[in-house]
């Protein structure tokens, strides 16, 4: 049985959508459908339709109320709204009254504080964005005296969570450990954090009901599926543990229940492929029944299915599996879910000898193997992709998500902060094999460990990891973001010997988050912090098995992932000030959008460097003071961009304002980009050094908004710099330039992600960037081990007949080498030019760059006729959405004519976007 490698989610039968749940007798109303209104109880003027799902501002803006929230200012402007409580009320004349049915409120995501009535009574409130909230209604309805109708009232998260820390008694932390954007206080609510601010976005703190809603009406004795788990693991296998490959799967699938589930009942499985062939089905064992779960599993042949593969290692196989509820003759329920089998594990183990034998650095390993193999991961960090979820459409993650695998990429970092992933996002993520590391929504601050906050967040984190799980793309849960490494040492800095922060990060991170992991799969990796130095000790037989090691370090060891930020950029290209660990999560630097999408976002008379609107986009500040402050202190990160620029490029001097801050937008780019690959480059090396280095997620993937941010991808989803040398250098065999500024040792190694060794040749040659040769071609023979490296050249810079003012190292390899999970020999190229650090000061002449477009084969090409192209950009006219196999390359005469392939994923302009495609260089930069 073999099953293709991707397949869309258009192509299932109407009888097996995926997650569908299905009650033999409950009636359904989906809110959605409801006709609802918005108001303001401090503002009666305000009264305009509202929708589900949705928030505030989005209605708002529907109704013409307020402009555009992204245009401009709107994240001062408008903040009127966020301090405003609002609330939506729907007509639900249409329920069915009878007092034979149980009738349910059904929420999958309210936003955030909230009290509810129905008929005028009240029901319950809600404190928690990220909670399925399930409330029996039955006996209010029954006692309705009027036509039904539903009111939910949003309370101001800002205005709230002030209250909350202003209570008396309430915790305080130590100063500096709550990181502070916008509004203060976010560490008291569970609602997405960036919703007050971050450094890549703005601050709306939106609410409403963001998530489908439900009223499910119940017969008596029957049953609604409201959420469901499916763990899928060897049997015999413990989180965090590299289980035995060659043991059989268990399936084990669990049922979250609205109504009571008989004691007599039973479950039964079907697992179907792609064509909804049966490849094996029977009753589950074990089962486990309480009044609102039900609980059962079964062991499946290991030879019975094809693995689920991320990009790049193989195919993404994927199975149905058909979970029924029956009591007797009588089918309650059932529901169905896509999954793969795969086992993905953070394997933190000691380094064994065998390892230290091989020359691996003492310590612990820090790496993710895929159904028992190490594996170079190779991603970014994925961030709320708008401030307003409801907008955040399929079709565009899924544009996203190809962007993604087009750029070689197999694992996105899900950064903790923002909000848990809708199911159609780890859909996506399946079928196109994104291996999802997903974090907890816990970040860059200290937390309560009152029972009442703890309790919530159990619910909450009980809920999404059931409901996520069945997801062959899902690679780990990690509590929270910079915890560790930032907070803990912050509350220690301030308050020293102070031991009771870190009983108290334990408390939610070990003590809370720790067994809703354990205690709902087995399938699953935990950490408690995005990065750490692993545990200590994992033991199960304790009560929390699992024990930091925090900075109980031995000298001359290894333990743990990284994170790198510096924004003094001139030591940018220091190798030496890169961490050295086994895996980097994080690292990076801004840059600004293209002049196309800042021309979205704000007026044409600010569109230069330096404007009001530009710099207060511009959220990298020490941010929490007023408007004024805000505006003089964002300055930092616009200072960060063009002392960078000028750095080490010729700086843009145009004569028309508006190409001059095009061609500086687009050179913090070129700097953003070139630290990145630098960085990249590195930790790839590294997978050959002592530190056995296997993994790299560059912040961040993608734009909140249009802003300056560390993305390589626009808010609209145009690549920038960055994404395309990320693709470059992400490719599974490279050759790149590692050089000693300060001694003036260069080195040259080919590093190789593929799982068999790989030979071929490296050619190097030195140019004149009036495109002559210097000095004769030489050819490197080598051999490069599986996931490792090798160098295949070194010299002394201050020693070589060559002033790198006016001359640069070309270097190419030709590699055969043998794909993950295949026996067909490939060949793989790859092209690194290693010149002087600062462009400006080198000798660049005009390249006569010739563009052209072939309508037959919709291609481009492009020459340099006269001299090097440094950092060729095509770039393409606003209105549409595509982007080239290869850009931001350099160019020389001797390669002739390149020709550049194109994907096109949204085009408003009817193909005439071919002829605004323009081509330019860093040459380009000094024209006046």
């Amino acid at each position: 049985m073999k099953l293709s490698s991707y397949f869309p989610l258009s192509s299932l039968s109407s009888a097996l959508l995926i997650g569908t749940a299905i009650s033999q007798s409950a009636s359904v109303l989906d809110l959605s459908t409801a006709k609802w209104t918005l108001s303001s109880p401090q503002n009666e003027s305000i009264k305009v339709s509202g929708s589900v799902p949705s928030q505030s501002h989005l209605d708002l803006y529907a109704a013409g109320v307020i402009p555009d929230p992204y245009y401009g200012l709107g994240d001062f402007d408008l903040r009127w709204v966020t301090y405003l409580n609002w609330t939506y009320e729907a007509d639900l004349s249409g329920l069915d009254t009878s007092n034979g049915l149980s009738t349910w409120l059904l929420f999958n995501g309210l936003d955030t504080f909230t009290s509810i009535s129905l008929c005028g009574q009240h029901v319950a409130s809600t404190n928690n964005q990220f909670r399925q909230y399930y409330f029996d209604v039955s006996s209010i309805l029954s006692s309705c005296s009027s036509s039904p109708s539903l009111s939910i009232n949003f309370g101001s998260s800002v205005n709230i969570t002030a209250d909350i820390a202003n209570e008396p008694g309430q915790e305080k932390w130590p100063f500096a450990v709550e990181g502070l954007f916008e509004f203060p206080n976010r560490q008291f609510m569970r609602k997405e954090q960036s919703d007050f601010g971050w450094d890549w976005g703005p601050a709306f703190a939106p609410a409403g009901i963001w998530q489908p809603a439900y009223v499910v009406q119940l017969p008596s004795s029957s049953i609604y599926v409201r959420n469901t788990l499916l763990d899928i693991y060897r049997e015999g296998q413990l989180n965090n543990l590299p289980p035995d490959q060659s043991a059989p799967w268990i399936v084990n699938a669990s049922l979250d229940i609205l109504g009571t589930v008989p004691s007599t009942a039973s479950m039964s499985i079907e697992i179907m492929d792609i064509d909804n062939t049966t490849v094996a089905s029977g009753s589950l064992e074990n089962i486990l029944i309480s009044d609102s779960t039900i609980t059962g599993s079964v062991t499946v042949d290991g030879e019975t299915c094809q693995l689920w593969w991320p990009n790049g290692l193989g195919a993404q196989n994927l199975y149905y599996f058909k979970i029924t509820v029956t009591d007797g003759e009588q089918i309650l329920a059932s529901v169905t879910k896509r999954s793969g089998f795969r086992t993905i594990v953070l394997n933190m183990t000691p380094i064994s000898s065998a390892q230290l034998a091989q020359g691996i650095a003492p310590g612990n390993n820090w790496h993710f193997e895929i159904n028992g193999h190490e594996f170079y991961a190779k991603g970014s960090n994925f961030i709320p992709p708008d401030a307003f979820w409801p907008r955040v459409t399929e079709t565009k993650m899924r544009q996203l998500f190809e962007s993604v695998v087009d750029g070689n990429q197999n694992m996105l970092r899900v950064w903790a902060s923002g909000a848990y992933s809708p199911d159609f996002l780890y859909d996506i993520a399946d079928e196109m094999g994104i291996l999802l590391w997903s974090e907890f929504e816990f970040g860059d601050a200290l937390y309560p460990v009152n029972e009442e906050f703890l309790e919530n967040v159990r619910e909450e984190a009980n809920y999404n990891v059931r409901r996520v799980n069945h997801h062959p793309s899902l690679a780990l849960w990690a509590g929270g973001n910079e915890l560790e490494n930032l907070e803990l040492p912050e509350a220690e800095y301030y308050d020293p010997g102070n031991d009771k922060w870190r009983q108290e990060y334990e408390q939610l991170f070990l003590d809370v988050l720790l067994p809703s992991v354990y205690g709902n799969t087995k399938s699953i990796s935990y950490i408690p912090s995005s990065t750490t130095n692993g545990y200590l000790v994992l033991n199960f037989s304790l009560p929390i098995p699992m024990i930091e090691r925090y900075n109980n370090a031995t000298p001359g060891s290894i333990y743990g992932d990284t994170d790198h930020y510096d924004y003094v950029s001139s030591v940018a290209f220091n190798l030496s000030s890169y961490p050295v660990g086994r895996f980097a999560n994080e690292f990076g630097f801004h840059s600004m959008p293209s002049l196309q999408t800042w021309q979205q976002a704000v007026d044409p008379d600010e569109l230069y460097f330096n404007s009001s609107t530009i710099v207060l986009r511009n959220h990298h500040y020490p941010a929490g003071g007023t408007f004024t402050d805000n505006y003089r202190n964002s300055s930092l990160g616009m200072g960060e961009m063009t002392v960078a620029v000028d750095q080490y490029y010729p700086a843009p001097n145009h004569a028309d304002s508006l190409q001059n801050f095009s061609a500086w937008c687009h050179t913090t780019q070129i700097f953003q980009a070139d630290f990145y690959r630098s960085q990249i480059t590195y930790y790839r090396r590294g997978s050959g050094f002592r530190e056995r280095q296997l993994g790299s997620l560059y912040w961040q993937l993608e734009d909140i908004w249009q802003a300056p941010t560390w993305a390589g991808i626009e808010y609209d989803g145009r690549w920038k710099v960055l994404h395309y040398v990320a693709k470059d250098i992400y490719q599974p065999v490279i050759i790149a330039s590692y050089w000693n500024y300060t001694t003036g040792d260069l080195t040259a190694y080919v590093t190789s992600d593929l799982w068999t060794g790989a030979s071929g040749t490296a050619s190097l040659e030195w140019y004149g960037y009036d495109g002559s040769s210097l000095a004769p071609k030489v050819d490197i023979p080598f051999t490069v081990g599986a996931l490792n490296t090798t160098m295949v050249y070194e010299v002394n810079t201050n020693y070589i007949p060559y002033n790198l003012t006016n001359a640069f190292l070309k270097m190419n390899i030709t590699t055969a080498g043998t794909p993950v999970n295949t026996n067909d020999t490939q060949v793989y190229k790859h092209e690194y030019y290693f010149h002087a650090l600062d462009l400006s000061q080198v000798k660049l002449q005009d390249p006569g760059l010739v563009l052209s477009y072939d309508e037959g084969s919709g291609n481009f090409t492009v020459e340099a006729t006269t001299g090097v192209a440094a950092w060729v950009w095509l770039d393409i006219p606003a209105g549409t959405l595509a982007n080239f196999d290869s850009n931001a390359f350099w160019l020389s005469p001797s390669d002739g004519k390149k020709e550049i392939g194109v994907t096109v994923k949204n085009d408003t302009s009817a193909g005439k976007w071919v002829e605004g495609v323009t081509v330019s260089s860093l040459w380009n930069n000094t024209l006046a």
